[in-house]
């Protein structure tokens, strides 16, 4: 399996581990990449951009990273912490009024960023066209009661995370969180990353391809079942493509959101100045909670937007200052604040496995293996 790119010598093994996926079907189409120091010394693509293995995985190829989008979702929240113009320990009623009732008077900014405020699902059913209703999906949610005391517990929130978070945004800058994340962060640093796909870049797209077999059985653990759900199929549509759905919608490759994601690992630096304090990315790891997750039913340690190391978590390295989270059917961006590096892994083939899939997991542990040995 030919693979495209670079790859400096230090970190040969990720490029092996990486064609070794492609090269036993494990992957179709995918990418990785990693910053080290704030430079791209891993940038490498391959494989088909199609089911059929007709269409070659090219550069500027980008699919839809499920929950991935999540870090970036989070690091708008962090961009305006850091602007002082938000508070993570205000209350969401501060900046979104309507919701300071039933309960959610209790909820504040890291309870939504760290899975913690009780409302990981939507009362009522929702449908594709509801998700991609910006107005209706935020409406219910401003009215519902959370499942449990925020703040005590987390249960993840698959959907309503950008939601909450990016009607928060959309109250402050008067402007949706897509066209925030293109201005401040995206364009500034040049990736290629959207939250709301314009019609121009649908020709670069590789669409997913649905997990094969049946899904697993249910986690006996889970106590907080959830129903909002999207098929591998319903993102196909330009309807999905469209519509800002800041937890699960985001459209990029492996180069992209590490470019974006290394700001974290470099300390809030980035090549034309400073987007992040170093006190701000600090704040990401102020334990919110670590216990098994409600809704997911397996042990997780969450900070401020993102996940935490911990012996337990199903995402691990050697270094105390790592955060992580992925997406669902395989993609996966690491930040290990103490090496200065962020690696991404950006796939078209989904799986069961989540964060446990072994293909991110071998390039992760590739990577960090070539940081001990240099």
């Amino acid at each position: 399996m030919e693979i495209q790119g670079n790859c400096s010598d230090q970190f040969g093994a990720v490029r092996e581990t990486f064609a070794d996926s492609l090269r036993s079907g494990a992957d179709v189409g995918a990418s990785v990449a990693i910053y080290l120091d704030g430079e791209l010394v891993v940038d490498l693509w391959g494989g088909y951009a199609d089911p059929a293995r007709t269409q070659p995985w090219q550069r500027d190829t980008i699919t839809n990273v499920w929950s991935t989008t999540k870090t970036m979702t989070a690091l708008c929240a962090l961009v305006l912490a850091d602007r002082n113009e938000l508070g993570l320990s205000a209350p969401v009623a501060k900046y979104w009024p309507e919701f300071g009732i039933a309960g959610r008077d209790r909820i504040e900014i890291r309870h939504l960023l760290s899975h913690t405020a009780g409302l990981p699902d939507w009362d009522q059913p929702m449908t594709l066209d509801d998700l991609c209703d910006w107005e209706k999906a935020t409406t219910l949610l401003a009215r519902q009661s959370p499942r449990w005391e925020p703040g005590t517990a987390s249960g993840y929130h698959r959907f309503t995370y950008g939601f909450l978070i990016g009607e928060v945004i959309r109250r402050i800058c008067q402007q949706s969180i897509g066209t925030f994340f293109a201005e401040q962060i995206a364009s500034p640093l040049g990736a290629d990353f959207h939250i709301g796909l314009a019609a121009e870049h649908d020709h670069r797209v590789s669409e997913v391809i649905p997990s094969p077999g049946p899904a697993p059985a249910a986690n006996p653990r889970v106590t907080i079942p959830v129903g909002a759900y999207v098929t591998a199929q319903d993102t196909w549509s330009a309807q999905w493509r469209r519509a800002e759905i800041p937890a699960a919608a985001g459209y990029g490759n492996a180069r992209s959101v590490a470019a974006i994601q290394s700001v974290l690992a470099s300390g809030g630096r980035t090549p034309w100045g400073r987007l992040l304090s170093e006190t701000t990315c600090r704040a990401v790891f102020d334990e919110q909670s670590h216990s098994i997750d409600l809704v997911l039913g397996i042990p997780l340690r969450f900070g401020i937007g993102y996940a935490l190391n911990a012996s337990d978590a199903p995402v691990t390295t050697t270094n105390v200052r790592t955060c992580y989270w992925g997406g669902r059917g395989g993609s996966l961006v690491v930040n290990d604040l103490d090496a200065n590096m962020t690696i991404a892994y950006v796939m078209n083939q989904m799986t069961h496995l989540g964060l446990t899939d072994p293909r991110g997991q071998k390039l992760l542990q590739a990577a960090c293996k070539a940081l001990t040995l240099n």
